[in-house]
């Protein structure tokens, strides 16, 4: 995984993405290889709930030419260097006028920062620091974007793996960024192995549903025509951000703070992955605030490892391929992918047996005091789930009565299903 993972990375990086545009579908067609999404294009001055998609936005080229006639802040240099959604200009302008369409980062004096004007139409360019600083006050300058306004559309795509349940699962992340790496590709590549992962399971439940769209406004003309149907089945979600980064796991809960999502996302990382910590819902973020507006409320959380802002680098040139480490990401698609087997498990149990303990040696399931200490821990979980299964807690809260991983009773609760110990009730919704 880890080396296709860097294979499609380096495939993704150079593409200018933007929220709508030739670099976003192209990037799509990359991603299709590894799932299979369905495209939906949504034409410009589509109203989808408060907003309205705008128009699609492409670009060839763009740079300025000093006094001295040297040529800077070149998008064929670095796709930053241009503000993403920059309006077309050929002029031939003063120091001054310059410096109010110039945006450095001036903490990292070396990186170029990552600027849009998505819903204002203006022209603009980002530079580091040190290299506007080196910049002569004294002569003309001439500016040139060649770039493309024009009545188009937005894609979104979208994949639903079938279960036995209508009752759906949510994968969601963003493609929109130009080239960054831990705020960008990350999430993409990650939900993709992990569709990959979740495809390739014997049985599925829960149906789960993929989404790739451009943040904020993709998701919303996704739920202008989706909502209602995700609003009656969605039982739990997950916004993939910043998946690639080496730091420790981070859960952000959605607004129900106790959903299927959050139980299940708190008890992987408890259990699982040191280090993690949970903090509860904010509108600063990403989907999720779509996700979960008052509207939808849709029980969505994000897992991630640092969160955006929370790192120097955050929306600058140095968010690139040397911030991630594929071994990191890795183990953040086997983090999400835990979560799924989890939800997969967790029903609500009834052990057949209700008055008096059932005979474990007739069926096989009881240990001889010569075998090993390890078969002996796995009969004490398997006491401890048909003990604790009355058909009123499912196994999150078993689990918890111990307390011990969930994921752990798997081999106890496959062998007691088989023996006819173990039925299973459906888990009350309680998002």
């Amino acid at each position: 995984m880890i080396e296709e993972l860097e294979k499609y990375f380096d495939r993704l990086w150079p593409i200018c993405r933007s929220i709508t545009g030739d670099g976003l579908r192209a990037s799509y067609n990359i991603l299709q290889e590894l799932v299979p999404l369905t495209l939906t294009e949504v034409p410009s001055g589509t109203r989808v709930l408060d907003w309205e998609v705008p128009r699609e936005w492409n670009i060839r080229t763009g740079w300025i030419e000093t006094p001295d006639g040297k040529r800077v802040a070149q998008f064929s240099d670095n796709n930053l260097h241009v503000v993403n959604y920059s309006a077309p200009v050929d002029a031939i302008v003063d120091y001054d006028t310059l410096k109010k369409h110039v945006h450095t980062h001036p903490p990292l004096p070396g990186a170029v920062p990552y600027v849009t004007s998505y819903y204002a139409e203006r022209w603009g360019f980002c530079m580091s620091q040190s290299e506007w600083d080196q910049l002569p006050p004294e002569g003309n300058y001439r500016v040139f974007i060649d770039a493309t306004l024009k009545a188009g559309s937005l894609t979104y795509g979208q994949c639903v793996l079938p279960g036995a349940s209508q009752d759906e699962v949510l994968f969601s992340t963003y493609l929109c960024h130009p080239s960054m790496a831990n705020n960008e590709l990350s999430g993409p590549l990650a939900l993709a192995m992990l569709y990959r992962q979740i495809a390739a399971m014997p049985s599925r439940h829960y149906t789960y549903r993929f989404i790739i769209a451009p943040e904020t406004i993709g998701v919303i003309a996704l739920l202008a025509a989706h909502g209602t149907h995700l609003r009656a089945h969605t039982v739990a979600g997950y916004v993939m951000t910043c998946c690639g980064d080496p730091g420790a796991f981070t859960y952000k809960c959605s607004k129900h703070k106790n959903s299927l999502a959050d139980r299940a996302a708190r008890h992987v990382l408890q259990h699982r992955y040191s280090g993690a910590r949970v903090v509860p819902f904010a509108v600063g973020g990403s989907d999720e605030r779509q996700y979960c507006s008052p509207g939808f409320n849709l029980p969505v959380g994000s897992l991630m490892r640092t969160p955006y802002q929370q790192y120097p680098e955050y929306h600058t040139s140095l968010d690139n391929k040397n911030l991630v480490s594929f071994d990191a990401l890795a183990e953040t698609v086997k983090a999400y992918t835990d979560i799924a087997r989890l939800l997969e498990l967790n029903r609500m149990y009834r052990c057949t047996v209700q008055y008096g303990e059932p005979n474990m040696g007739r069926r096989g399931l009881y240990p001889s005091s010569a075998e090993p200490a390890m078969a002996r821990e796995e009969l004490h979980r398997m006491m401890h789930l048909l003990s604790w299964a009355d058909g009123t807690r499912d196994l999150l809260e078993i689990a918890e009565e111990r307390p011990c991983d969930a994921l752990a009773l798997e081999p106890a609760l496959r062998a007691c299903m088989h023996t006819g110990l173990l039925e299973t009730l459906p888990v009350p919704k309680t998002a």
